[in-house]
């Protein structure tokens, strides 16, 4: 299930986010590729040490905790720290599947469930870069507006076409969900977003809408961890 969330960042702060990318110093984002991704990634990244990269990635986390949306579909239990990225002059990253277990700073081992990419750049700001993903029902090509993100299974085979014209800026990540069964968390994100329907339709009192709530609540307890 691909999930567009929109407004993760106004337009003004991802301008400014931007902007001090576009002045950032880069380097060859294939230092951070597996074996075999290695041999399809060409684009640069932002050094996971660089300062604007630390300060960036904290404000990334903060915002996806004021995120209803991604939290009701994600049920984070962990969140790999954002990373930063830049494609242009022809770069692209091949076919691949990302890889299904990274270690976060401290050396905890987490689950990669779900992909993330937020959109810095404007679409119109670039040619080509479209995040290209297989899904059951065929190649989905995305390519949002600046401040949207997508979510996206981690198993999924994806790419990003090549950028011909101008830079494509983002930052990306991965989720370890609370509910390792993507089946069931789609189940549990689509019931949670039909009780804030009805919650706002009928109100938190209505008998009905409190029946739905508590099984939303006891199916989490059931699936989660």
């Amino acid at each position: 299930m691909l999930i567009p969330i929109e407004s993760v960042l106004d337009k003004a702060t991802a301008a400014d986010w931007l902007a001090r990318l576009q002045a950032a110093d880069w380097v060859d984002g294939r230092n951070t590729a597996g074996s075999l991704a290695v041999s399809v990634k060409d684009n640069l990244q932002l050094d996971d040490k660089h300062p604007l990269s630390q300060q960036l990635r904290q404000e990334v986390l903060a915002r996806l905790g004021q995120q209803p949306e991604f939290v009701s579909a994600a049920l984070p239990h962990k969140v790999y720290p954002p990373r930063f990225n830049c494609y242009q002059g022809g770069g692209s990253y091949g076919l691949h599947v990302d890889g299904s277990i990274m270690h976060l700073p401290d050396n905890t081992p987490m689950r990669t469930d779900l992909s993330a990419t937020l959109f810095l750049s404007e679409p119109d700001a670039y040619e080509g870069g479209e995040l290209v993903i297989e899904t059951e029902y065929g190649a989905q090509s995305i390519k949002l507006g600046a401040g949207d993100m997508v979510l996206y299974p981690a198993t999924s085979l994806h790419q990003v076409m090549p950028v011909t014209k101008g830079r494509r800026i983002a930052s990306f990540f991965w989720i370890e969900s609370m509910v390792r069964d993507a089946q069931a968390r789609e189940m549990l994100f689509s019931l949670d977003q039909t009780v804030q329907a009805l919650t706002h339709e009928r109100g938190a009192k209505d008998e009905q809408v409190s029946n739905l709530n508590g099984l939303y609540h006891n199916l989490l307890r059931r699936w989660a961890l």
